[in-house]
């Protein structure tokens, strides 16, 4: 008979022990996981947009027109050698819409191409920009509203309006951050409504004295 020396086999079962032992914990490693993961895309914070409600701007302005009550305005840069030149701040989503005012003295044609020129520097940068007619006979209101659309666009939307004879408004949106407009679309959507109705309710009034 054969003698099994037994430090041998003290050796071997712990060995054998060590191998299931491993082949246990990867067997559980393997089983865990979901064969089916996909990695999810990189999402963005949610954000909270507020209730639509509109106060009327109504001063001694040639012009008046409704805006969000979460918005706030304050004079613009070239105040006050532009009295009516305006910011619409949107302070919850940094974002602000500038206004200028322009009297129309027979120079119609220069003011039309100082914003199709605006415009088209943003070209480079956008994907498309698409017009948008602005017509209300009614408040003799008219002009162009562009859609600037792309990930890297600085201003999403531009716009103008005048009578033709008197007064010409133009309006810009901006953002101070970094344009990503992946990120910002819902609430350039939001804000786009906003300006929409700021244009609905745009009405020219008598010019100061």
């Amino acid at each position: 008979m054969k003698i099994i020396n037994k430090k041998t086999t003290s050796k071997q079962l712990q060995t054998i022990l060590a191998s299931i032992i491993i082949v246990l914990v990867i067997f559980l490693l393997i089983s865990s996981c979901d064969n089916n993961y996909v990695p999810k895309p990189r999402g963005y914070f949610r954000i909270d947009l507020p209730q639509k409600n509109y106060i009327s701007l109504d001063t001694n302005f040639p012009y008046k027109f409704e805006y969000p009550d979460y918005a706030e305005i304050y004079p613009g840069k070239h105040s006050p050698n532009e009295p009516y030149w305006i910011n619409i701040v949107f302070p919850e989503f940094q974002g602000i819409l500038y206004i200028s005012y322009k009297r129309v003295n027979n120079n119609l044609v220069e003011y039309l191409e100082d914003t199709r020129t605006m415009v088209v520097k943003l070209i480079p940068k956008a994907s498309s920009i698409d017009d948008e007619l602005i017509l209300n006979k009614e408040s003799n209101v008219f002009g162009l509203k562009y859609n600037i659309n792309g990930i890297g666009a600085a201003s999403p939307l531009q716009f103008f309006v005048t009578d033709s004879v008197n007064h010409f408004v133009r309006g810009a949106l901006y953002f101070n951050i970094i344009p990503n407009n992946d990120s910002l679309a819902p609430v350039i959507d939001f804000i786009k409504e906003d300006i929409d109705h700021l244009i609905e309710t745009f009405e020219w009034k008598s010019l100061p004295h």
